[in-house]
């Protein structure tokens, strides 16, 4: 029982990361999104998307590490991509990680603290293809508000581009279909 305490511990713990607030607007709503709201987007992404993989992936994989990815955000808090490359911050953010999933009982952890330093890694076909997917809600909410966190935060053509061509890695195909909708961005004036 006290491995059941342990694991209701933990819940409760992450339930921290619907306090997380984004740096963007979900499409039609006036506040911004939590990162568990994001953690479920880009789930849910994934599963529709997956076909669209450049190579074979394990699906059941990709959407654990989308789930888990933002946890360590429960102590650094989230910051905008185009900044997020900070040591420091990285840092912050594995130290949460590995102290929120230290409080599962029997090392029982220790598989999504190794997911998350896969998906950080980006280097097998499922941290390509979710670090891909990571990427598509923001730019989308962005599209759909005219730039907004993209003018606000000074963030430009050339940085969009820079992050969310690593798209590409995870999924050429959905890299043609959303640069295209950057460049269109661009000459909308929706980026600086």
């Amino acid at each position: 029982m006290q491995e059941i305490e342990q694991i209701l511990n933990f819940v409760v713990e992450i339930e921290k990361l619907k306090g997380v607030l984004r740096k963007t607007r979900p499409v039609g709503l006036d506040r911004y999104e939590n990162s568990a709201e994001h953690s479920w987007h880009i789930c849910l992404t994934a599963l529709m998307l997956k076909d669209y993989a450049n190579e074979t992936v394990d699906i059941n994989r990709v959407i654990k590490m989308l789930l888990i990815h933002d946890i360590g955000e429960i102590d650094a808090g989230d910051t905008i991509i185009y900044q997020s490359e900070a040591a420091e911050l990285k840092a912050q953010e594995a130290q949460g990680f590995e102290r929120i999933f230290a409080m599962l009982p029997n090392e029982s952890g220790a598989e999504f603290v190794q997911l998350w330093h896969e998906f950080e890694a980006g280097e097998s076909a499922d941290a390509c293809f979710a670090k891909a997917i990571d990427r598509v809600p923001p730019i989308l909410h962005n599209l759909h508000r005219e730039g907004e966190s993209w003018k606000k935060h000074g963030i430009s053509k050339e940085q969009v581009f820079g992050v969310n061509q690593r798209i590409a890695l995870g999924s050429e195909a959905l890299w043609s279909v959303v640069s295209k909708k950057l460049e269109k961005a661009a000459e909308e004036g929706y980026l600086n």
